[in-house]
């Protein structure tokens, strides 16, 4: 498990840009925290850096529960899934066919069995300064391998 600390909003866009690159079609993150953690900021954050577009409106899937994406790597499946009750209606949502590209999941403790295993699990919670703290649980060697999270040096943000 890594841990990052993200003082600011700044920050948090900053770990979303940084994230997008070491993203690949079939992978899934899973966004996890309290109302207000930063969830969707870093969505935000990591759609507009796979779509090449840091101006590009990204709105919150919360009603409409999924936003799809088309990224220069193909499709990027936005879900919020804090309207369902359970895992039951996400196949309806068009779970199966976003599993080919790239997904994003809020609220992921909705998907039940449905997480995949091999998820970057990104959990975001208040630290005592004001901030965040990113916990990232998964993909180790893969963040080992990437030039940024490699080193440790977390001065991106």
């Amino acid at each position: 498990m890594r841990e990052i600390s993200l003082p600011d909003t700044q920050a948090t866009t900053a770990l979303g840009r940084v994230l997008a690159r070491v993203l690949r079609a079939g992978d899934c993150v899973l966004l996890e925290g309290d109302l207000g953690a930063g969830k969707t900021t870093l969505a935000r954050a990591l759609l507009r850096a796979l779509c090449g577009d840091a101006e590009m409106e990204v709105p919150s899937p919360s009603y409409t529960l999924v936003q799809v994406y088309d990224a220069p790597m193909g499709e990027v499946a936005h879900f919020d899934l804090w309207r369902l009750d359970g895992p039951e209606g996400v196949h309806e949502l068009g779970w199966d066919d976003a599993r080919e590209g790239i997904v994003l999941v809020e609220w992921p403790q909705r998907l039940g069995t449905l997480a995949p295993p091999d998820a970057l699990r990104i959990t975001l919670a208040p630290d005592a300064t004001g901030g965040r703290i990113a916990r990232l649980e998964g993909w180790d060697t893969r963040l080992a391998q990437s030039a940024v999270f490699g080193t440790g040096d977390a001065s991106w943000a």
